[in-house]
């Protein structure tokens, strides 16, 4: 400890596992020793410049020498192992991240992740929205989790270029991690609210557990909330509003919610469930102004003209992905990263996994990108025994269902949203408040949505992976009722 005495850091304990150390120049926990890291001094995008050994010290984030010491259990030397580093711990990156170690126990794995906390469960961040779970059980891993499986795991630590000649990536901190094999898994950054007043605080996202936990917060003293937005997420944060008895006034610049999945018959549907709930949806608004007092959100001027009163403002806009980082690369971009059907880009060695990922879809002959939990956490499998020199192809049919209001609903293949070609055919029962909505390419199934009863979704799954020619699209559409 002397150590670490000189250099200004101090003992702290955590949850139990013994002395871990916070160092001054930076924010993570830290392990009880400091290692030298590797610093650009003047990086270019010819490729960084490393200091030479007479450069400071610096502290590794905590979890990083003890991953490094327990994972070489394999009896390989370090030296003689392959170096994958991981950028982006959530699911997909992460599950890759533990199948390389499981497949090849003596690499060098290293996980680079800009937020603050190991792998937090996405898709229970609206449950702990509307209260239905804590957020302990928001949480999948532990630091002592990744190292205990060999994992480096280095928190809040942001990927700014990749090098693919010097094969190397270079962070925000000026730190470079050498690299034999790169995984792309960063995902993506909810698109900003487009009107003055969007920084006033009481203007919330949805993407993260601190976003999560800052709207939860805010809850205590809510009443009203206003909802911008199209997209999942705002349907999300919608019902979450409710749920925790805010007035909630939905703005939908579209004429109806998912407006390039649903049709008018699907869009009036899902109205009818929202004002069931105590929802007003107002379509064809969105946010002029957002007006505050006492430092904070009391209200929003639409474009047409109406001002609603708010206390929270919550905006689900879509996504864009963390692709920047790649700028000058190499690597093809076209929204997201794209990839072949084994999830390697046009780089060699360097490979894409999760919602950033435009992956070659063998289902459909087509790149696809799909958003989704299950998605992302068969990307890190298939990616991660590609790393390592396996040749499998990702072919799973992408799945997303959720809750809707006191409905379900679940989008399935190929839709409008990233395939405006696709010919579809829809069905409404209003009686029983059920939706479905077929979706083809050159005469095969590819896709589909279904609002209410959603048993056919293992018969639809299984059409797509079966690529059937269907003959007749209304008479499939009336079987599935």
């Amino acid at each position: 400890m002397a150590e670490a005495a000189a250099t200004g850091c101090r003992r702290v304990g955590l949850q139990g596992t013994g002395d871990w150390l916070r160092c001054p120049r930076q924010t993570n926990i830290m392990d009880v020793v400091c290692i030298p890291a590797r610093r650009v001094t003047g990086a270019g995008r010819t490729g960084p410049k490393v200091a030479g050994p007479a450069e400071p010290r610096v502290a590794a984030p905590r979890g990083a020498a003890l991953g490094a010491r327990r994972g070489r259990r394999g009896g390989a030397s370090m030296a003689d192992s392959k170096r994958y580093v991981i950028v982006g711990n959530g699911v997909a990156g992460t599950t890759a991240a533990e199948t390389i170690k499981k497949l090849e126990p003596q690499s060098q794995v290293t996980l680079l992740a800009a937020e603050p906390y190991p792998l937090y469960n996405r898709v229970s961040l609206p449950h702990y929205l509307k209260g239905t779970v804590s957020e302990d059980k928001v949480f999948m891993r532990s630091v002592e989790q990744h190292a205990d499986k060999g994992i480096d795991l280095r928190l809040e630590t942001r990927v700014v270029s990749v090098h693919p000649d010097e094969r190397v990536v270079v962070t925000e901190a000026g730190e470079t991690y050498p690299y034999d094999r790169l995984l792309i898994a960063t995902g993506g950054r909810p698109r900003p609210l487009p009107a003055p007043g969007a920084d006033t605080p009481g203007v919330y996202y949805f993407q993260t557990l601190d976003d999560t936990r800052q709207m939860v917060e805010r809850f205590a003293t809510a009443r009203r909330a206003v909802v911008v937005g199209g997209s999942f997420i705002a349907y999300e944060l919608a019902e979450g509003f409710r749920r925790r008895g805010l007035e909630v006034v939905w703005l939908i610049r579209g004429p109806r919610w998912l407006r390039r999945i649903l049709d008018e018959d699907g869009g009036r549907l899902v109205d009818l469930l929202a004002r069931d709930h105590g929802i007003e949806i107002l379509y064809g608004e969105e946010v002029a102004q957002v007006h505050a007092a006492g430092g904070t959100v009391k209200a929003v001027t639409t474009t047409g003209g109406q001002t609603i009163e708010a206390d929270m403002v919550g905006c689900g806009l879509g996504l864009d992905f963390y692709t920047e980082l790649l700028a000058g690369s190499g690597v093809e971009v076209q929204g997201g990263v794209v990839t072949n059907e084994r999830l390697e880009t046009s780089v060699p060695g360097i490979y894409a996994a999760g919602d950033v990922a435009r992956f070659f879809d063998v289902f459909i002959g087509r790149h696809n990108q799909m958003g989704t939990w299950n998605n992302a956490m068969t990307h890190g499998r298939v990616v991660g025994a590609n790393m390592v020199g396996a040749n499998r192809s990702y072919r799973e049919v992408p799945v997303y269902s959720s809750g809707l209001f006191d409905s379900k609903i679940t989008a399935i293949g190929a839709t409008p949203e990233n395939h405006p070609e696709v010919e579809a055919v829809s069905h409404v029962d209003w009686e029983n408040r059920q939706y479905q909505r077929l979706f083809f390419l050159e005469g095969r199934l590819v896709g589909a949505v279904l609002i209410g009863d959603l048993r056919a979704r293992k018969k639809i799954v299984d059409m797509i992976t079966q690529r059937e020619t269907v003959d007749d699209p209304n008479r499939l559409i009336l079987s599935l009722t």
